[in-house]
């Protein structure tokens, strides 16, 4: 197959937020999933989404698949930008709609559709100014994160509060930096879970990894900061977590992770592949925190890939799988 490999590109650039650039890919994940394809016999041209003439491009070049894993740059729904594009020119892509990823970053939206769907997700609030009253019903301490970021930008040790006061400050400064409404959820104090699904038709849940901070003390972080994200696996820092994959849990809590996991995939509509990030509370209940239905694909750092090595596959087994689902889905559908 002939395809282009979507991408979005971290920058240096010291004019911006340190967080900035956070959910854009490194050069080396664009050239291990363009590797890869070639590997299994794909023609492939890397596509800076970010190019003026990127219509032009699709235009002019035939290609039979598009292997996204852009971020978009611009708009609040800015991953859906891509897919939004290549839907208009009737060009098959990899990964959930554009629908589904607009969806996914408004953490509160998703929020409310798991709520419906009676999936555990952390009590919350939605605030567009820092002068609104707390909801009575909400409980300290309190996690309070921008609503239309990813990986964990606007996220730090002081996202945990403990009284009005910290709220009403952390609620300011993050409006005043991100320039969008912040979400104030019930921090749920115990282990941090993701789960990552491959999908296409039949869903494969790929094992459960456990994230133990405690390894991380020195730095006094105990979940995933920005920090913790950027620099993890700095001794110097101390931000050295410990995967554990599969987590340690019994089989029938196991189950029950697994299955929120993949009712949260479907509830939001993914296709193909995503990453659901869960709190078990110390009733062993499974909180969902958001799903990622773009997760990273760093080889080496990425917690999807680090599943699916768990799960026995390689990292061109995953890349293929998720091309393959893609392509699958769109032979159903177009016939």
């Amino acid at each position: 197959m002939n395809i282009a490999l979507t991408y979005s590109l971290k920058k240096d650039d010291c004019s911006k937020p340190a967080d900035f650039f956070s959910e854009y890919d490194s050069s080396d994940t664009i050239n291990a999933i363009a590797q890869a394809l070639r590997c299994r016999g794909h023609s492939v041209q890397s596509v800076d989404a970010d190019q003026p003439m990127l219509i032009s491009y699709f235009k002019d070049n035939r290609v039979d698949m598009v292997f996204n894993i852009a971020e978009g740059h611009r708009s609040r729904f800015r991953e859906s930008e891509i897919p939004a594009l290549l839907e208009c020119l009737n060009i098959p892509y990899t990964g959930s709609s554009a629908f589904s990823l607009a969806l996914a970053l408004n953490k509160a939206m998703t929020k409310k559709i798991l709520m419906a769907e009676d999936i555990p997700t952390p009590a919350f609030q939605v605030f567009d100014n820092a002068g609104e009253t707390l909801d009575p019903s909400l409980r300290f301490p309190l996690f309070v994160k921008p609503n239309l970021e990813g990986s964990a930008k606007g996220i730090s040790l002081a996202s945990v509060v403990y009284t009005a006061q910290e709220l009403k400050a952390k609620v300011e400064e993050l409006i005043l930096l991100y320039k969008q409404e912040v979400l104030v959820e019930e921090f749920i104090d115990g282990r941090e879970l993701t789960v990552g699904i491959l999908e296409n038709g039949k869903a494969t849940i790929l094992p459960v990894l456990e994230i133990d901070f405690s390894t991380a003390a020195n730095s006094g972080e105990y979940f995933y900061s920005w920090r913790m994200k950027e620099f993890q696996g700095d001794n110097a820092m101390g931000l050295t977590p410990t995967f554990y994959c599969p987590a340690r849990l019994d089989p029938e809590t196991e189950q029950l992770v697994k299955e929120t996991a993949l009712r949260t995939h479907r509830a939001i509509g993914c296709y193909d592949i995503s990453r659901t990030d869960i709190r078990l509370d110390k009733h062993n209940v499974p909180y969902v925190l958001e799903i990622n239905p773009l997760p990273g694909l760093d080889p080496k750092e990425s917690n999807f890939p680090k599943m699916a090595y768990a799960a026995g596959m390689k990292y061109d087994d995953l890349i293929e799988a998720v091309l393959l689902s893609a392509f699958q889905r769109r032979e159903i559908n177009h016939g």
